[in-house]
């Protein structure tokens, strides 16, 4: 297996945009290439969930191939539901590796904030198992991590505030984020008395619909971020059937492979980029990540060791919540944010920074992928 870098990084702003999901992906793209220097592609990867549906448009490879000019190379579309961009670039990662392609351009863009609600709604529940009592039943996402936050509360004595305390958090660390969908600052009281969407959970703890795309260059050798590992991990697509509603099992798995492959181990990593798709899996992530023991995520988040200056800063760019969750395009975008930790040049920078890791999650942990990268540090 080769060395592989990340060697150019490319976003456009997440939030509202009129722009069309093709002149979004091809924004994000212009940028990363250019920041790699203009070379070679020899393939293209996009991670998108609802281009057909919400947008009108599939094909998203090709059409980007022939946009940037890239010839006749193979490309294709990755989905994943809200881990598309992860699966997206590990699929460029291991072809890099196995020296099938020197250079690949990778991804990840969705179009969601021209439809309506109820539009957008049913779109996202195709990442769930419907051919089920569940699905039959209308459980949604909101419903599902809204169960899973009420059982946690219950088990370890947490509250709706530490929820909270992880929304103020990543909006604190948006505030700084040019490209970060929501930029105006807030209180712990109005994320507390925002309006309910299912309770516990309210609005402040419920990541938005977003536009937005993100792009990175893979290109083999060690010039750039190295890639250190690369994981992924499935788990049961339906409540029923999750062992411990406490623990995203595909998480654990995922990195307890990405930390095998690193030779490495929780206490190493100095910034994370993770799936907060709503405040309660932020909780869980930095437990099942092995940051802080089972239960304890909640104390974590209230002594402040998730912030600078803590154990491990988490999502410094502002996260799913605060960033903005354009489905196709988080799991590409956090690697961006981890990339750019590490060359010196992030959004909310962490001194020192040397090791950092992007964890992606789709569905209500169906899917989720581990990425661990090395700078050389400031």
């Amino acid at each position: 297996m080769r060395s592989v870098s990340v060697t150019g990084t490319g976003m456009t702003k997440f939030g509202k945009h009129d722009a069309s999901l093709k002149s979004l992906a091809l924004s994000a793209s212009r940028e990363a290439l250019l920041d790699a220097g203009t070379p070679k592609v020899d393939a293209i990867y996009v991670g998108n969930f609802s281009g057909g549906r919400l947008a009108g448009q599939e094909i998203l490879g090709s059409v980007l191939a022939r946009e940037l000019g890239l010839g006749p190379i193979p490309a294709a579309k990755m989905e994943g539901a809200c881990a598309s961009g992860g699966i997206a670039f590990r699929q460029a990662y291991h072809m890099v590796a196995a020296g099938i392609y020197d250079t690949v351009l990778v991804v990840g863009v969705e179009k969601m904030t021209h439809a309506p609600t109820n539009v957008v709604t049913e779109a996202l529940n195709v990442g769930m198992d419907n051919d089920s009592n569940e699905g039959i039943s209308g459980l949604t996402f909101p419903g599902f991590f809204g169960v899973v936050a009420n059982r946690y509360m219950y088990e370890f004595g947490a509250g709706v505030e530490h929820l909270s305390m992880v929304s103020l958090k990543n909006r604190e660390y948006a505030l700084n984020n040019p490209k970060a969908q929501f930029g105006k600052a807030t209180s712990l009281e109005e994320i507390m008395q925002a309006r309910p969407i299912t309770a516990p959970l309210g609005l402040f703890h419920c990541s938005p619909i977003t536009d937005g795309a993100a792009a990175v260059v893979v290109t083999a050798g060690d010039k750039g971020v190295k890639v250190l590992a690369s994981s992924q991990a499935s788990g049961p697509p339906l409540m029923q059937d999750i062992p411990d509603l406490l623990s995203i099992g595909a998480i654990q798995e995922s990195a307890h492979q990405a930390y095998k492959q690193a030779g490495l181990g929780p206490s190493d990593i100095d910034v994370v980029e993770l799936h907060d798709c709503f405040a309660i899996t932020e909780i869980l992530a930095i437990e099942d990540l092995g940051f802080f023991e089972k239960g304890t995520g909640w104390k974590a988040v209230e002594d402040g060791l998730t912030k600078h200056g803590g154990q491990v800063p988490v999502n410094t760019g502002g996260g799913l919540l605060s960033r903005g969750h354009p489905i196709g395009a988080t799991g590409v975008c956090q690697i961006v944010q981890i990339v750019n930790q590490l060359k010196g040049s992030g959004v909310n920078q962490v001194e020192g920074a040397r090791i950092g890791l992007a964890q992606n999650l789709g569905g209500t942990g169906a899917y989720s992928t581990v990425h661990i990268f090395e700078g050389k540090g400031l």
